[in-house]
């Protein structure tokens, strides 16, 4: 085991002890922890992204158990993401229009098979996804594949460029039947992460699958890249 920093011993002191909380309580913790630190120990030097994990009752080795979607936060991510779009034809001019940070067809899609990924979001049209669908070796452990349930499969693509700059994210139940999933950075006020964090939590609750029987909603944590996760009640 990593031998934890004076930092993280301390700022794991305060939350140890603490049980489940509501949303606002644990957001002020959160942005708390750094509130006291001790002489001579430094704080986080950089602004940490904050992420929600939620545990579901739910199976995900079944198909119709798999939780999965896209949301546009209130107050996005804190975080300018890099967009690829593979289209051609007039869609190129409106996708550069739009924000588009790469736009291409086959000769971008070569690119990426020889292993280039410098970018956060993938978004393809329809007609291209014969050129777009053999990337998917490349793509798929990287969560970068286009898919039409993401909303990344698209013909709008000016909007879909539009969501993503905006802060839209995608999670996908993992293989623990958890979620994970961004909803900003330490430097938000806590207004701000307060409404991105329900307004998630609400999303995924929708989202229920019929297939999903007893408790679906069954942990929630709260936590930033360097610091220990508070729980939140349910």
């Amino acid at each position: 085991m990593a031998k934890q920093s004076k930092r993280y011993r301390h700022v794991l002191g305060k939350v140890i002890n603490l049980g489940p909380v509501d949303v606002p309580q644990a957001v002020k913790v959160l942005k708390g922890l750094e509130s006291d630190l001790p002489k001579g120990v430094r704080p986080c030097r950089y602004d940490q992204t904050v992420e929600l994990a939620l545990r579901l009752g739910v199976d995900p080795k079944q198909a119709d158990q798999i939780v999965r979607g896209s949301i546009v936060l209130p107050h996005g991510i804190g975080k300018a993401q890099r967009i690829l779009v593979f289209c051609q034809g007039p869609n190129v001019a409106i996708a550069e229009a739009a924000g588009a940070d790469h736009v291409g067809g086959k000769d971008l899609a070569d690119k990426v098979k020889d292993g280039w990924t410098d970018f956060d979001v993938a978004i393809a049209t329809p007609d291209m996804m014969g050129v777009v669908g053999p990337l998917g070796r490349v793509l798929g452990p990287r969560g970068l594949m286009p898919s039409p349930r993401a909303g990344t499969v698209t013909q709008d693509v000016a909007n879909a460029v539009k969501e993503y700059k905006a802060g839209k994210v995608e999670f996908r139940v993992d293989a623990g039947g958890i979620v994970h999933c961004v909803v900003g950075k330490m430097s938000f006020d806590e207004q701000k992460l307060i409404d991105n964090i329900e307004a998630l939590v609400k999303y995924i609750n929708n989202l229920k699958p019929s297939a999903s029987k007893g408790v679906y909603m069954r942990g929630i944590s709260l936590t930033a890249t360097i610091s220990p996760s508070i729980s939140i009640a349910v």
